[in-house]
């Protein structure tokens, strides 16, 4: 855990360095939306492969060069996201921080579209399930784009691709499955 903070640390600090003060735009506001998960298990297991609705919510900033169109993009949400091992549903609550580098092409002072990557962080909330092993901490890389409506409105869609194994499952012997939760996500946002 201590190597994820210290990885956001440096790309926040590396970041801010790389654009100037007198450039930078910031703006805040209110994010939520879906999350759909979908199990990818480890060793050809072939579990329950159904994917789990959830959702999320919470606060974001964005800060953007105005001219240039680039610009940062991190939020604080409490994500619900969820797993299924055979017939046993499992709901991980935690917070979710996303932070995307985001490119906006305008379409005009109404209309921009947008395309985003960056690294997301998962810090599960809920206690280990009899025979369900998570891990605290995870993750992942976002890939994602959408709309920017009417200045205040940005709409979106996004694919969290995980790194490494987020839990694992014992089938009741001494065998072990790993597996990772993937998560599209369909977002809504508010810019104040």
């Amino acid at each position: 855990m201590k190597k994820i903070f210290t990885v956001l640390l440096v790309a926040v600090c590396c970041m801010s360095m790389a654009m100037p003060a007198q450039a930078q735009l910031i703006k805040w506001g209110v994010k939520g939306g879906v999350n759909l998960t979908k199990v990818d298990w480890d060793g050809g297991y072939e579990g329950n492969k159904d994917k789990m609705a959830g959702f999320f919510i919470g606060p974001m900033a964005e800060v953007t060069i105005p001219v240039v169109g680039l610009g940062v993009d991190a939020a604080l949400l409490f994500s619900q996201k969820g797993i299924k091992a055979d017939s046993d549903a499992t709901k991980q609550y935690g917070l979710d921080i996303p932070v995307n580098l985001k490119y906006t092409f305008g379409l005009g002072s109404m209309l921009g579209i947008f395309v985003a990557a960056g690294p997301d962080f998962y810090f599960d909330f809920k206690g280990e399930k009899e025979g369900v092993e998570k891990k605290k901490a995870q993750v992942g890389i976002n890939i994602g784009a959408g709309v920017k409506l009417i200045k205040h409105l940005q709409l979106g869609v996004n694919y969290n691709i995980p790194m490494g194994d987020h839990f694992s499952v014992s089938d009741g012997t001494k065998a072990i499955i790993k597996g990772k939760d993937k998560t599209w996500q369909l977002s809504a946002a508010y810019i104040f």
